[in-house]
This record gives structure tokens, sequence and C-alpha cells, in this order.
């Protein structure tokens, strides 16, 4: 049972990235507006940062309006760097708007436990030109130890 469940799951893959129209690979880069949360026995503290982030991404196009965009992004927020990796839908909403949603993992280098941590992205991009974007996107961190913010940026595609 589990083999034919597996083999049904590869088939299904197959053919979904297989009908993809377009490929695009970019870079990105841009500022975030963090907040940490700590929550530990009943209290909780948080601080908030300013840092940047930057790193690359696919747009995998499987239908004129809909596509799948995986990142791999470095974030900086003072003590706290990590890498998150984006897995994120899109949608276009006019011929130059996406809006984008999808769960994000990141991991914290620094942290002594629990190094891997959920978000919840949700968030738009604006083509500037077909080469050039900017985006902003909310990540929701879950958690006891979670890192929110909001991330406004610019990419380039090849």
């Amino acid at each position: 049972m589990m083999k034919k469940l597996l083999f049904t799951a590869v088939l299904l893959a197959g053919t979904f990235f297989a009908q993809a129209q377009e490929v695009k690979y970019g870079v990105k880069a841009g500022v975030d507006f963090a907040t940490v949360k700590v929550k530990f026995m009943g209290t909780s503290a948080s601080a908030s940062e300013t840092g940047f982030f930057l790193g690359g991404f696919a747009n995998i196009g499987l239908s004129e309006k809909f596509s799948v965009q995986p990142e791999l992004l470095y974030v900086a927020i003072s003590d706290s760097n990590f890498f998150s990796l984006p897995l994120l839908a899109k949608y276009a909403v006019a011929e130059k708007i996406g809006l984008l949603a999808g769960p994000s993992l990141n991991y914290f280098s620094d942290f002594e436990e629990d190094k891997l941590k959920l978000n919840i992205d949700f968030g738009a991009t604006y083509d500037i030109t077909e080469e050039i974007d900017v985006n902003a996107k909310y990540s929701l961190g879950m958690g006891d130890v979670s890192v929110s913010g909001v991330f406004i940026g610019a990419g380039y595609k090849f």
C-alpha cells in the first residue's frame, strides 16, 4: 500500500512539473523589520530589529496565472541570523501584480535548541519590467521562540 501511495505521489508531482510553462531564476535582496518573541513559563518578551536579506529564487509557471516560487534566503537580524526556505504559491491578479502565500522553513544556526522554525508568509509582487520586481511580504512566526516581520525588497530575474 505504501509503495502504491509513493508511486502515485511521484507520478502526480511529475505531471505537475511537466506541465510547467516556464521557469525563471533570479536573485533578491532587501530590508526586514522583524520582531523576535520568546515565551517561557507563562511570560513573554519581544524585541524589534531591523536587518537585511539576500538570496535566490525560482519561479515555476504552472499556468498563465499560477506559479510556485521556492526561495533560499539568508536573513540577518542583529542577534538572529538564519536561512529561510519559503515555498510560495504565486497568483497573478493583474498583468504586473502577484499575490504570494505559503510556508517557510527557517534554520537558526545560532540557537542552542529548536534550530528549525516554521513561518507562514503572505505578500505581493509588482513587476517593474520583465526582469525587475519589487516585493513585500509578512512572515508570521510560530512557536515559543518566533521571528515575525515585514520583508521589503527587489528581485532580478535572469
